[in-house]
């Protein structure tokens, strides 16, 4: 590499990290003013705080690290151009294709980076983010309380709760069925469920079960029964943010899991992997955009390009957030539906560098 690629390469990373040191503390200052109140009457420990915005760090910055790139890369360049450097570089005979290449090798580390921290960081982030809003934050009317869940289990068996709360871990009016075929061979039922986390077990009141035979059905009844059954606390509540708590392998393994049960949430769930791969890639479009956007030195100034920069950036991640709505919540393919902000702007992209060259 020569000097100019790490002279732009430098300015590039550089104004990327300090943007996310000047906008996160923002976001955590807003966040808490938003729920000091809740927090201390509800008597939050200090440790559980720390890891709650530890947390919410890595998520947030997560979140809108599309808008951060734009911003910066819009800001150093239009330095670059009001100073005239652009100009200085582009006539030492440099082309225009030339003078991307350092700013690829930026998108490529941020893409890398942005991969790794989506796959393997932001599912644990999630799951304690999430964590606490509903164990400290919630009312108690908005705690994570699913309403008559039936789910498949495996191919036999079926479990139905009128209702089911996480927090304790309770459900009412369980049943659970076996078929053979459309045969059914045992239905067990009790009128709530708790699950013992220590012993790994739950305990059924006003247990029954019926055990179909050809001549005779046996029945067993009794007030209270532990047991040992064969599905997760999870299958009794379909949270709705469980995919983003989980890892590549563990999403793609959770993915079949609920096709094979014909889960109403699978688009939901298919958004957030395809998500960890478009949110990476998007860094590479965003800098081309920012680029063409403002190597021009404009009679305006710097104030001209960041207006451009951040309508553009708002843009995306409106199309983003509305089209991934839409997925989940239609019948649009989730794979179109999360690529299409990527392929929009791709295009806008390639137009824009046109543009720019001529």
């Amino acid at each position: 590499m020569k000097i100019i690629d790490w002279y732009i390469l430098k300015r590039y990373l550089a104004t990327f990290t300090v943007m996310l040191i000047l906008f996160i503390p923002i976001g955590i200052i807003i966040d808490v003013s938003e729920k000091i109140n809740r927090i201390l009457a509800n008597k939050v420990p200090l440790t559980a705080v720390m890891s709650y915005y530890l947390d919410f760090t890595i998520y947030f910055a997560n979140m809108l690290f599309p808008i951060f790139l734009f911003i910066s890369i819009i800001w150093f360049t239009s330095k670059l151009a009001n100073n005239t450097e652009i100009v200085a570089i582009l006539s030492s005979g440099i082309s225009f294709s030339r003078f991307l290449r350092p700013y690829v090798i930026g998108a490529t580390f941020v893409c890398l980076f942005a991969l790794v921290m989506s796959v393997f960081i932001v599912p644990r982030a999630s799951a304690g983010y999430n964590d606490f809003r509903y164990k400290y934050l919630k009312k108690n009317d908005a705690v994570r309380e699913s309403q008559d869940v039936y789910r498949q289990i495996n191919e036999k068996e079926f479990i139905y709760v009128s209702s089911f709360n996480y927090l304790t871990k309770t459900g009412y009016n369980f049943t659970l069925e076996e078929f053979e075929g459309n045969k059914l061979v045992s239905k067990m039922s009790a009128s709530r469920i708790t699950f013992n986390p220590e012993e790994d077990n739950y305990t059924l009141t006003n247990y029954f079960k019926r055990i179909v035979g050809e001549n005779d059905d046996v029945i067993e009844q009794l007030d209270t029964k532990d047991l040992e059954l064969d599905f997760d606390i999870d299958d009794l509540t379909p949270v709705i943010y469980a995919a983003e708590t989980m890892s590549l392998r563990d999403l793609n393994r959770f993915i079949e899991k609920e096709q094979m049960r014909g889960s109403s949430n699978i688009n939901t769930y298919l958004v957030v992997k395809y998500k960890k791969y478009s949110g990476p890639v998007s860094a590479f479009i965003l800098t081309i955009i920012a680029v063409s956007v403002s190597s021009m030195k404009r009679r305006g100034g710097m104030g001209v390009n960041l207006a451009i920069g951040i309508a553009l950036a708002f843009t995306y991640v409106f199309f983003d957030k509305i089209f991934g709505t839409l997925a989940e919540a239609s019948s649009i393919p989730p794979l179109f539906a999360v690529w299409f902000p990527n392929v929009a702007f791709g295009i806008l992209a390639i137009f824009l560098l046109r543009n720019a060259k001529r």
